[in-house]
């Protein structure tokens, strides 16, 4: 049995389907209640990560856990050792973890100070583990599908700076490979699209999906910061716009590790929007 948290997410619910169609038995567990469609199969179970003791009823009897820490994620919410030891004794003997290229490429960033310490607890678990850091998503370009819809327009900072940016899509798979597979543990893959890509030309993308003009507005940090803290903790946001604004050279390096496990390259900005195009309309 596979427990799945975040089972509701952009990684989670394609995971959930992965998963079921290769004939394993899941655990899908969310703090929403369970969503309308997905397999009569799947167990589901109500629950917030953040604290441990509502995630038990999910553990027993699982032999792998895919961690996803979500809203939890800027708050301090359960200490992850806590967490990690109630998955040991529940029998839980594999880990795979959604970390973040961040983590690595900017040890002391405080945005990611949260998954670092999930990041250290899970190494010293004691159980087979494999760590995965993806770059920016793909899908958050979902945050600019209202004024598509709307006003044909997206409103971003730093339209030219280009990131390699992954379709979670991709995650998933390698989370259901690790899963799954022997072969992964101890290993910490950095997972990213097959191609560096700006706002501007993601816009580009949109509009020629769409086959209708998008504008595209630049933002001045400023006026990007402002809409940020509408929705998102200082410290994350500042974090967020010094990686778009002023990437690392090793945050604009495109790995080879989605291919290296999947055998099969990573699916372009394209192929995201084309999945999801019904979301801009």
């Amino acid at each position: 049995m596979i427990t799945v948290t975040g089972a509701t997410g952009n990684i989670g619910r394609t995971l959930v389907e992965l998963l079921t169609e290769a004939g394993e038995e899941v655990v899908a567990v969310s703090r929403q209640p369970r969503p309308a469609g997905p397999a009569a199969d799947v167990r589901w179970v109500q629950a917030d990560i953040g604290t441990a003791a509502g995630l038990q009823p999910a553990l027993e009897g699982a032999r792998a856990l895919f961690l996803l820490l979500g809203g939890e994620l800027n708050s301090r919410g359960e200490n992850p050792t806590t967490l990690l030891d109630m998955a040991t004794r529940a029998g839980v003997e594999r880990i795979v973890l959604v970390s973040s290229q961040v983590s690595a490429t900017r040890p002391e960033a405080p945005s990611h100070a949260r998954l670092r310490e999930f990041e250290t607890a899970v190494r010293e678990s004691g159980r087979d583990f494999t760590i995965l850091r993806p770059s920016g998503f793909a899908s958050n370009a979902f945050a600019w599908a209202e004024t598509v819809r709307t006003e044909r327009t997206i409103f971003a900072p730093f339209a030219d700076v280009a990131l390699p940016v992954i379709d979670p899509a991709d995650i998933a798979a390698v989370a259901a490979a690790a899963l799954r597979e022997d072969g992964h543990s101890g290993q910490a893959y950095e997972l990213t699209g097959p191609e560096l890509i700006s706002p501007r030309r993601q816009a580009a993308v949109i509009s020629e999906a769409l086959g209708e003009e998008v504008t595209f507005v630049e933002l001045s940090r400023g006026d990007a910061h402002a809409r940020m803290a509408q929705f998102m903790p200082e410290e994350v946001v500042t974090g967020t716009l010094d990686v778009l604004g002023v990437p690392l050279p090793t945050e604009q390096k495109i790995s080879p590790d989605v291919e290296a496990v999947l055998q099969r390259p990573a699916g372009p900005f394209g192929a995201w929007v084309a999945r999801n195009l019904p979301a801009f309309r």
